[in-house]
């Protein structure tokens, strides 16, 4: 019997953890991070915001949870709401929005440039956001804002992780967030920053820490870190739903069954609360 010899099946490729880590990799968005490789550009649509790519680079980020560059230009001043309007409509592809406004006089290049790096970190915070579903991705012309500065998905990765890491240390229960915000009566009132009073003033139970950085007109994620430093001091928590009260009995249905019932709501999470507890025993000591 003769012996025939294949040749050895190439070998697979092995991820280098040394390359991940100087790339800045951090697994936030396998998708975005081979849009960057292809230097495609177009729009990456996720749970909680979109991202705006040319060529590879970020240039613009949007979520519902984050006042957008327009808010944060106009809400103090720094842009007549006019100016906005006209820039918009003047846009093409040769000229953005942010061109528009640096020629015509309305903004300094290095004032718009703050301005839109702090929206656009600020928003793909939240576009980044763990979800439940796929995002997906449209190959099209880049955003009409322009190319003001583009950021790199590495950095962009990076800077989520860091941010997401802030809040973990500040106070790690994350539902302070979204839920609405209602005022704490802790054991021995803190001394407050000015930041934090204003925060405070603001809530009323039905506000959510977004809706508050919308009405101030300052970046969601400042916002969330006020937030949870209230909440770490104990003087703001969530409004969270509470347990379902019971319901007088109901007459049954034609069929002689019982009329259905809504989703049972879950009480408070006794581990937070306790946690509350021991923190305002302490500060009371």
């Amino acid at each position: 019997m003769t012996a025939v010899r294949t040749a050895e099946p190439p070998r697979l490729p092995v991820r280098s953890k040394a390359a991940a880590g100087e790339r800045g990799w951090g697994g936030v968005s396998p998708m975005l991070t081979r849009l960057a490789a292809e230097r495609a550009t177009g729009v990456l649509v996720r749970e909680r915001g979109t991202l705006h790519l040319a060529e590879g680079l970020v240039v613009h980020a949007e979520s519902p949870s984050a006042p957008g560059l327009d808010t944060l230009l106009t809400a103090h001043g720094t842009l007549a709401p006019e100016a906005w309007q006209q820039a918009l409509k003047e846009a093409d592809d040769g000229h953005g929005v942010g061109r528009r406004l640096v020629d015509g006089g309305h903004l300094a290049p290095g004032a718009l440039e703050l301005c839109q790096l702090t929206a656009l970190y600020d928003a793909a915070y939240f576009a980044l956001a763990p979800s439940s579903t796929p995002g997906r991705f449209r190959y099209g012309p880049a955003h009409r804002l322009g190319p003001i500065h583009p950021v790199p998905v590495a950095a962009l990765e990076h800077e989520t992780l860091r941010r997401r890491d802030l809040l973990h240390r500040i106070w790690p229960d994350p539902r302070t967030d979204e839920a609405p915000l209602i005022r704490a009566a802790p054991v021995a009132a803190p001394a407050l920053t000015r930041r934090q009073q204003t925060v405070l003033d603001r809530v009323n139970g039905v506000r959510t820490a977004p809706d508050i950085a919308r009405e101030l007109g300052r970046p969601a994620f400042h916002t969330l870190v006020d937030v949870r430093r209230l909440m770490a001091a104990g003087v703001v928590s969530p409004l969270l739903p509470g347990p379902a009260q019971p319901k007088p009995p109901q007459p049954p249905t034609a069929r002689g069954e019982p009329p259905p019932t809504g989703p049972e709501q879950l009480p408070p999470d006794p581990h937070t609360i306790l946690l509350k507890r021991l923190r305002d025993a302490l500060e009371a000591l």
